[in-house]
């Protein structure tokens, strides 16, 4: 996806949200008792849109003679990823209802008439619209269906779910919103276990998270998801399950899916008949942690627990269910299989039986990634957790070997409660497992990515810069000529007037600076971008790119300061003649509103161009940030953040598998591309949830005031 692309469908996402979550608003429901409905909305207009897609398609072969004219099947649909749609469950047939028809009966019987047909959404679509205002349903109708979405193709509505998950989750919907796994936290298990092949399994499945994204993994190297993997999961809610099917099925994706408490059941097979259990090829979970009163009798002879139980009380019951479900993870991989899964930081250090299952896991030497994660990643909990990693078929050579990998560190600042990684953190963390793994290829890969986009945003820059400098003569023209039209005003205060040359002058002047300091970086941009025409894929060879844009990242630092001066002169100068031309002798000859508007224009070209600026310097950090830690290009430990440790270090450690116990401390670092734009942008969105929370709490103590008659 471009970054215009991106920016796009970011863009679309948080209007759809602000849209529909006003809906709500107005009509007093609660995010658990709205999200259903609205998804069931999103699938629908989902399945319209493929619907039209194929029908399209099978008309256009029909044309072409590559298919008979003839009445068509459920299978020529299925056969294009989509459903055969009876005409009173599409989309465009139900915003087009008569006036006064009922919307909310009209959608229960399209929800009805999708599930008879497709036999895997039995059960899962929400059919409570009829409770609903039929305003509001019309509404919300009408806010999915823009021009956009309405030629939007899967992959939209996919990112467009899942951003309504992710959102419902931070409302707290279903269940404390333990429904949906963060993506920073799924992509991350995708990226160490990389599910390509075989059975993937979820045990503890919530919303399918994990199979989407295994899916997005798969078609990232050209393969079909359903022709290369098989999806299972369990989870014991039955509404969670509704969102797990539905979210498979906006994806074009299918699996088996069954309503099952994992700690005393286990009801899939394969399709051989097999029980899952041992055949697993990668599995994935996020499971609930700290689970209490698991009846110990029920579960001592499950073959699934091969460690034995970690730990009964006197009641008979396992006081935490953190080691049942790592056991689980790990019985049920096959013998080439890995897993990868999320789990309470409190786990890995864990004493008594807990600790005694965890050194027999150690000592099947199938222990791989260890991954800590800091406190806020969660939409609900603000624990810090861990990522455990198994693989079954480690090689000799590192059979006796983990990777412990502190990532408390490394973040991005998504609200004031919640954090992620960013898109370049998370390749970065995936580059350190790679040189664990002996995969340098990959390693110099990712650097030449980093260095290829870096060529392409350099080669952006005078673009941007041009626009800047077009709005910023565009401001400084009438500006000058109001100067010199009250020149020969003697009634004007001249303190103010001489104020204002002062500024034009001390524009000018910073502009002369600029033009020379921006020529010199420009001209260097090109002659970076000119000598990485060609792939840069050694890795002395990365280190000179590197060292080459290095006097240039400088520069970009510097030019961003002078944009940001430019901008503030321009716009003390523009306030300055504003000030004169308040007196009726001047008034005539400024235009307070055609200047204003130039000199917001000036604002959006300066962070427009700031950003570019900023762009490149910070994928020459990434470089700078993996070369700095791995110099060769080869695993090695780095304080504070990975260290490779052995079998005897985990024993002396008390089996210990904590990181932070092994990586040791980070030395300080001076940041010296702190940006002071992005900390004054990260405390007005502070701010900003502040407000928002002060205005729903007044809402809620409003309502409760009204129901207790005050």
């Amino acid at each position: 996806m471009t970054a215009n692309a991106f920016h796009n469908i970011t863009q679309i996402e948080s209007s759809l949200w602000d849209a529909a979550d006003q809906l709500r608003a107005n009509s007093n429901l609660t995010a658990t008792e709205y999200a259903m409905p609205v998804l069931g909305v999103i699938f629908l207009r989902h399945a319209t849109n493929r619907y039209q897609t194929a029908l399209q398609s099978i008309h256009a072969e029909q044309a072409a003679g590559t298919m008979p004219k003839r009445p068509l099947s459920k299978a020529d649909f299925i056969k294009r990823r989509a459903l055969l749609l009876p005409e009173a469950a599409r989309y465009d047939t139900l915003l087009s209802l008569a006036s006064g028809a009922s919307l909310g009966a009209a959608l229960v019987a399209a929800m009805n008439a999708i599930e008879a047909d497709f036999e895997p959404l039995a059960g899962s679509l929400p059919k409570d619209y009829d409770r609903f205002d039929n305003r509001l349903l019309e509404n919300l109708l009408r806010c999915f269906d823009s021009q956009a979405l309405r030629t939007a193709t899967g992959d939209v509505f996919g990112r467009i779910y899942e951003y309504f998950l992710m959102k419902f989750a931070m409302q707290g919907a279903q269940d404390n919103g333990e429904f949906f796994t963060p993506p920073s936290l799924v992509q991350t298990l995708v990226n160490v276990i990389e599910p390509s092949h075989g059975v993937v399994a979820d045990l503890a499945c919530g919303s399918g998270g994990m199979f989407v994204q295994s899916s997005h993994f798969i078609e990232q190297t050209g393969q079909e998801t359903m022709k290369r993997v098989t999806f299972y999961g369990q989870e014991k809610t039955p509404t969670t399950i509704r969102l797990a099917k539905m979210n498979l099925a906006v994806h074009g994706l299918e699996g088996d899916i069954q309503e099952a408490n994992t700690f005393y059941e286990d009801k899939h097979r394969l399709q051989d008949g097999k029980p899952l259990w041992g055949h697993v090829d990668f599995m994935m979970a996020n499971p609930p942690f700290n689970v209490d009163k698991v009846d110990a009798d029920s579960i001592k002879t499950d073959r699934r627990l091969p460690f034995g139980l970690p730990g009964v009380n006197k009641d008979k019951q396992v006081s935490n269910g953190n080691y049942l479900w790592i056991s689980y993870f790990h019985s049920y991989l096959s013998p080439t299989g890995r897993a990868g899964f999320v789990m309470s930081s409190q786990a890995s250090s864990a004493g008594h039986g807990e600790k005694e299952v965890r050194r027999k896991l150690v000592e099947t030497g199938d222990v791989d990634v260890m991954i800590a994660i800091r406190s806020n990643f969660f939409y609900t909990r603000t624990v810090p957790c861990e990522l455990w990693h198994f693989d079954r078929a480690k090689p000799p050579e590192r059979k006796d070997q983990v990777l412990m990998l502190d990532a408390r560190n490394l973040y991005r600042k998504v609200t004031r409660k919640i954090y992620d990684f960013s898109p370049e953190q998370q390749a970065n963390l995936t580059a350190i497992v790679w040189l664990y793994r002996g995969q340098q290829a990959r390693f110099l890969g990712l650097v030449q990515s980093y260095i290829t986009r870096l060529g392409a945003e350099a080669a952006t820059v005078d673009a941007a810069l041009t626009a800047f400098e077009a709005t910023l003569t565009a401001s400084r023209t009438p500006l000058a000529a109001f100067v010199d039209s009250v020149k020969d005003i003697k009634a004007l205060p001249q303190d103010k007037r001489k104020g204002l040359i002062d500024a034009m002058t001390e524009w000018a002047s910073a502009a002369t600076a600029y033009a020379a300091d921006r020529a010199a970086l420009v001209t260097g941009l090109a002659a970076f971008c000119k000598s990485m025409v060609k792939p840069v894929l050694t890795n002395k060879a990365q280190h000179t790119a590197r060292q080459a844009f290095e006097p240039l990242a400088e520069s970009l630092r510097g030019l961003v300061k002078q944009l940001d001066l430019l901008y503030k002169l321009a716009a003390r100068a523009a306030q300055l003649a504003q000030e004169l031309a308040a007196s009726d002798e001047a008034a005539e000859f400024y235009d307070r509103r055609a200047i204003g508007k130039l000199i917001k224009q000036l604002d959006e070209e300066r962070k427009s161009a700031v950003e570019q600026l900023k762009d490149c310097a910070y994928l020459h950090r990434q470089i700078v940030w993996l070369q700095d830690r791995f110099p060769k290009a080869e695993m090695a430990d780095v304080a504070g953040l990975c260290r490779v440790v052995t079998r005897a270090d985990i024993e002396g450690a008390d089996w210990s598998l904590t990181p932070g116990r092994f990586v040791g401390v980070a030395p300080a670092e001076v940041d010296a591309d702190f940006d002071f734009e992005q900390t004054l942008r990260d405390i007005h969105l502070e701010l900003a949830d502040l407000n928002r929370e002060a205005v729903d709490l007044a809402a809620r103590i409003q309502t409760n005031f009204e129901a207790l008659g005050v």
